[in-house]
């Protein structure tokens, strides 16, 4: 599958392809963010798809990536088991809890839970 734009309850977002290219710049970030202009408000991203710098917070590639996200009023969520990374972390806990608690950036476990907190916004 490649990245497409779905609807999931009730929002356009678009879906990235498991397979799909690594998300390893702020170019790839920005691509990402210019294929949403095919009508999507979310970017579900597969936690597979980020490079490992992303969950590593001293190399600042995670909030690069989320501030162009936000910059660009866009919802990004990270789809996907980032436990082991999550044990290796408590700054990366603390900016998961942050995060979650907000309305720009999500780690969802999976689909059911991104779908969940689309419901509780919409």
């Amino acid at each position: 599958m490649a990245d497409e734009v779905r609807e999931r309850a009730g929002v356009q977002v678009l879906m990235c392809d498991p397979d799909g290219p690594p998300v390893a710049t702020e170019q790839d970030a920005l691509d990402l963010i210019g294929a949403v202009f095919l009508g999507a408000q979310v970017v579900a991203v597969p936690a597979a798809r980020l490079d490992g710098r992303f969950f590593s917070l001293g190399t600042r590639f995670a909030g690069e990536v989320m501030q162009k996200f936000v910059n660009y009023r866009l919802r990004l969520a990270v789809v996907g088991d980032i436990s082991r990374h999550l044990a290796q972390s408590p700054a990366l806990r603390a900016l998961v809890r942050e995060s979650n608690a907000g309305d720009h950036v999500w780690f969802v476990a999976d689909l059911e839970e991104l779908d969940d907190r689309l419901r509780a916004v919409a």
